[in-house]
Formats: C-alpha cells, sequence, structure tokens
C-alpha cells in the first residue's frame, strides 16, 4: 500500500484566495459574512447573511470555450486547482495528461443560476427556446469534477462526490484510498460551492439560519449558548494527493501525509444527526492511521453553529477522546461552505500544523453547558501538531473523518 502525501494546495474564501491573506484574517479574528441586501426581494426568506467572495474574478486565459460549460461553482473548482497544480509543479506536466493524473472533487450541487432558468423556461414558460445545450452541463451534479478534468486534460480515473457537507472531505478521501491502492498515482481533489439564496433558503424553511442580520459579524456562533443558527458562505479547496514514491520521483515538496480516512453512515434519520455515527467515523479514521486518540493534537470540527448538530458533533468528540482536546471551528469565520467545507478546512489545518498555532472559533464567548466538554478555542493559540484530523457530517448520515500527519522526513 501506497503513502499518501500532500504535494500542491490551495484555497479560496471569503477571507482571501491565498494562504497569506487567510492566516492573516483568521488571526485578526476577521469574519467573511456580511450582510446580503440582494436577498430581500425572496419573499419569506428570515436570514440575510452570507460569506460571499466579493473580488473572485475569472482569469483571462479561460476562454469562451472553456467557460460554456462552467456555471460560478465550476469556475471556483478550476481556479483553486490551477492554483494547487501549480503549486505542486503539475500544471506544464505531461503526467497531468497522460493517465497519470485522476480527479475526485466535490459540490453539494452545481450551479443554481443555471437550474433556475433551465427549470423557469422548461417547467413554468413551457418553452425550450433560450435554452443552450450546454446549461446542464453547469448544474448537474458532477460539474466540478467534469469541468475540472476536461480543462486540465487529465485522463486518470474521474470520482464525482456529491454528498452536500461532506462532498470535500468524501472527494479527498476517496482520492486518498485510489492512491494508497495504486490505482492512480496523483489524483487532484477538493470541493467547491457557490453562494446563492437556494442554498440559505434550505436551511432557513428549517429553522436553521442565523436570524442576526443587524450584527453579520457576531454569528454563526458554534458551541456558542446563544447562537441561532447557521449561515452558507462560498469558496473551494483543492489538494493534491500523490503516492510519496511518485513525490520523491519528482523532487516534489511535501505538505503533509494523509495517513487516515472514515466514513460511514448513520443509518438513523436523514437530517438529525447521530452522535454515535460521529464517534465510530473518528474511530474508524483512527484505526485507518494505526493511531490512538491520544496522538490526535488537535480537532477541526464541523461546527456549524446548530444546537442538535454542535451538541451531537462535541458529545462523539469527547466519547472519541475522552479529554478536553483542543477544537475550533472554521465556520464561524467562513459561514458554512457546504460541498467545499471539508477542502477548505484541510488545506487551513495542514498550514496550521506545519505553522505550529490553530486559529479560535470567533463568536464563541459562552459555551453550551449541553455540549461536551473539550478544549474550546477562544484565541489565536500556538501549538504544536504532529496529528491533526478535521471531520465533516451532511444529510442522510454521511460522516468524514480525515487525518493529517506533519511531514518531517
Amino acid at each position: 500500500m501506497n503513502r499518501v502525501v500532500v504535494t500542491g494546495m490551495s484555497g479560496i474564501t471569503s477571507l482571501g484566495q491565498d494562504w497569506a491573506s487567510v492566516r492573516e484574517q483568521l488571526r485578526a479574528k476577521k469574519s467573511g459574512v456580511r450582510y446580503m441586501k440582494e436577498w430581500k426581494e425572496i419573499d419569506g426568506l428570515t436570514s440575510f447573511l452570507g460569506g460571499p467572495i466579493d473580488d473572485f474574478a475569472v482569469p483571462s486565459h479561460y476562454n469562451r470555450k472553456h467557460l460554456r460549460t462552467m456555471g460560478r461553482v465550476a469556475k471556483l473548482a478550476i481556479r483553486s486547482t490551477e492554483l494547487a497544480l501549480i503549486d505542486a509543479s503539475l500544471l506544464d506536466s505531461e503526467a497531468l495528461t497522460d493517465g497519470t493524473v485522476g480527479v475526485s472533487y466535490g459540490s453539494t450541487y452545481g450551479s443554481s443560476v443555471d437550474a433556475i432558468e433551465f427549470m423557469k423556461q422548461v417547467g413554468v414558460n413551457k418553452t425550450l427556446q433560450g435554452v443552450k445545450g450546454s446549461q446542464f452541463i453547469k448544474f448537474m451534479s458532477h460539474t466540478c469534477a467534469a469541468n475540472v478534468s476536461q480543462f486540465f486534460k487529465t485522463k486518470g480515473r474521474l470520482i464525482p462526490a456529491c454528498s452536500a457537507c461532506t462532498s470535500g472531505s468524501q472527494a479527498i478521501g476517496f482520492g486518498y484510498e485510489v492512491v494508497k491502492a495504486g490505482i492512480q498515482d496523483i489524483m487532484i481533489c477538493g470541493g467547491a460551492e457557490e453562494l446563492h439564496p437556494v442554498g440559505t433558503s434550505v436551511f432557513d424553511v428549517m429553522y436553521a439560519t442565523s436570524q442576526r442580520n443587524d450584527a453579520p459579524e457576531t454569528t454563526p456562533r458554534p458551541f456558542d449558548k446563544n447562537r441561532d443558527g447557521l449561515v452558507v458562505g462560498e469558496g473551494a479547496g483543492t489538494l493534491i494527493l500523490e503516492s510519496l514514491e511518485s513525490a520523491k520521483r519528482r523532487g516534489a515538496s511535501i505538505y503533509a501525509e494523509l495517513v487516515g480516512f472514515g466514513s460511514n453512515s448513520d443509518g438513523a434519520h436523514m437530517v438529525n444527526p447521530s452522535s454515535e455515527g460521529m464517534q465510530r467515523v473518528m474511530e474508524l479514521a483512527l484505526n485507518d492511521a494505526r493511531l490512538t486518540p491520544d496522538d490526535i493534537d488537535y480537532v477541526c470540527a464541523h461546527g456549524t453553529s446548530t444546537e442538535i448538530g454542535d451538541i451531537a458533533e462535541s458529545k462523539a468528540t469527547e466519547g472519541c477522546f475522552n479529554r478536553p482536546i483542543p477544537i475550533n471551528s472554521l465556520k464561524s469565520y467562513l459561514g458554512h461552505t457546504l460541498g467545499a467545507c471539508g477542502a477548505i478546512e484541510a488545506w487551513v489545518v495542514i498550514h496550521q500544523m506545519n505553522e505550529g498555532w490553530v486559529a479560535p472559533t470567533i463568536n464563541l464567548d459562552e459555551v453550551d453547558p449541553n455540549c461536551g466538554s473539550l478544549d474550546y478555542l477562544t484565541e489565536v493559540r500556538e501549538l504544536d501538531q504532529t496529528h491533526v484530523m478535521t471531520n465533516n457530517f451532511a444529510f442522510g448520515g454521511v460522516n468524514t473523518s480525515l487525518i493529517f500527519k506533519k511531514w518531517t522526513e
């Protein structure tokens, strides 16, 4: 079985589109959430909060042929992947197009803008007038994976991950398994999501969104006693996973080793989380990594800022580790980036691990007494880390856990 290492990374978020910018905002405890006044036109919507990327621009070298099958979500995925390939010194490599490289990429769904327009014409206006042949490609569930593969002309395995909030982390995990098994030397892995009021509406009708419209910088509030729901954001994250043998052969720089992955199903409820299933997936990742709970130095929580989710997750973490392990939620800065969150969070935790610090959970003023007994980080902490765990959970009872090891060889 191959050892799997990370040789390239990138992230595009509401805090910035490079690590230096994101690092600065995280350490300054700066939120990327703002009031979305343009959503006021939607009758019945009660939450007008989001984590948008206001300065994202499509690079000029993406031509019309490239763009005709891309909605915003695919554009975010492509740009994030391009930056990660540059980082891994693979963008101009023959390996990218000779079958050596595969793609495992996810999102909750495709571009909402294009889905709405398509459905409106066919379902409401009862006409195909104005419907373009490429429009479906923009909103199909595997638009990110397909567009990444087509844009970079990869010939290896193509794995679309479409499991809501675990799409990005499952994509990384599936890519890890492919490289570990020797099926592909290199896998492009990640997740992306675009911000649209459709995403917020899904949670709004479930009474799960934050109502702090007049104070966007104070929400979301993961694990806080006075939290009132989640905020939806957007972004993309990409990791280049590679066998250690391939990385050494190329002379590639290595960020970290991916040593453990767990994924399971609660088999209990479509939307309510199961603490037992959450704990079990952490244990699966530990078993895969051949580690004990004492080997993990820090946990990056899913931490969506919903009461039932925060309590279930924190209790599961307490049950797994049986000690007050350091824990935070990056969604307090970015909002919930849905299919992108697992990939973005992996990108951040690897950088933090290599730099020896951890960002706090912002807006966490008073820990909910119903949450598990953990070391909730509320200030930047300098922390040596050898192994870090990052967890994500999704509707349908999907659970994932990834463990990264600091690279020291």
